[in-house]
């Protein structure tokens, strides 16, 4: 029994000594995660402080620590409150939608890129389908103005060539929800193919080739040998777009949203903003953000698990 314990402690010694040199050999590589972990630390962790303002009647004068405890009142009267679930529905009907809508289409133009063989070409459409992603949300809205609005705007305009009236696209509930879906895919499509084209890089040229002998046309190469080798990649993507549903896009709603389609839009975020920086009730509004957060990361948990357990494909 000595002898083995003291096998065991060389092993975790030397393991160590390993690990030791393997760090320093490789310092200035690690040195480059620290502005990483610092914006972490910083902006992820540190805010976690904030979270006591759910379980108080928070006073600005008092400060957090010293303000009276509410327990779970904050909580109680969001879910009693007719209009929190009325953005907690929209939430997810906004998510559901951009997900069904757009989560596919980046694969699609990955896998339409990766089928052109004029490089000068794919590159030129690459840059053009990505640039929208560095665009804000302030100009994409002000570019939806210039062609949806029923004064002046590029549609309405042809609509009234052709001796049509007018429709005021951005008051009609269902053509705005087109018009949110549509801006979503068009703006962020384009950023998403990076990571499908990453992964079918790694594809090993090997099977293509097999495959090519075999007598398979293009079309039978993607559907057996592309999509089933990013299908990894497309199930931890969609883990991940699940944990983050119950953000449906802060930025686009916020830009986008006006009296007339409100309640069909308004999202937790907005609701949020509404009741913490407008109306400064800072506790309900902590409440409402929390019970967001622990619902988005239980829905992660969730999905995780039944990737995990149906496709061997999962985060963690």
């Amino acid at each position: 029994m000595r002898i083995v314990r003291s096998l065991e402690g060389s092993e975790i010694s030397y393991g160590n000594r390993n690990l030791a040199r393997t760090i320093w050999r490789n310092r200035y590589v690690y040195l480059l995660l620290i502005p990483g972990l610092l914006h972490i630390f910083i902006f992820s962790y540190i805010p976690m402080y904030g979270v006591l303002l759910a379980f108080k009647d928070f006073s600005i004068t008092r400060g957090i620590l010293a303000s009276p405890w509410a327990g779970l009142k904050h909580f109680e009267r969001a879910l009693g409150f007719g209009k929190f679930w009325q953005v907690f529905f929209n939430t997810l009907k906004i998510s559901f939608g951009k997900i069904a809508i757009g989560f596919w289409v980046p694969i699609v133009l990955a896998l339409l890129l990766n089928e052109l063989k004029n490089r000068l070409f794919k590159r030129v459409v690459q840059t053009i389908i990505y640039l929208p992603h560095f665009i804000s949300w302030v100009i994409v809205y002000g570019m939806v103005v210039s062609i949806f609005s029923a004064e002046g705007g590029v549609i309405n305009k042809l609509i009234t060539y052709f001796g049509g009236e007018p429709v005021n696209f951005l008051i009609e509930p269902g053509a705005f929800m087109g018009i949110i879906y549509g801006s979503e895919v068009w703006k962020g499509a384009g950023w998403g193919t990076i990571i499908y084209l990453a992964a079918l890089s790694g594809i090993d040229q090997e099977l293509i080739d097999a495959a090519i002998v075999d007598g398979a046309n293009r079309f039978q190469r993607v559907i057996h040998i592309n999509i089933p080798s990013i299908m990894h990649t497309v199930i931890i993507l969609f883990i991940l777009r699940i944990g983050g549903i119950m953000n449906a896009g802060f930025d686009q709603i916020f830009n986008f949203m006006n009296p007339v389609v409100s309640r069909y839009v308004d999202i937790i975020d907005t609701y949020v903003y509404q009741l913490g920086l407008v109306q400064s009730n800072y506790s309900f509004a902590a409440a409402v953000g929390l019970f967001k957060s622990v619902l988005a990361c239980a829905l992660l948990l969730l999905v995780n698990f039944l990737s995990k357990k149906f496709t061997e494909s999962s985060i963690f």
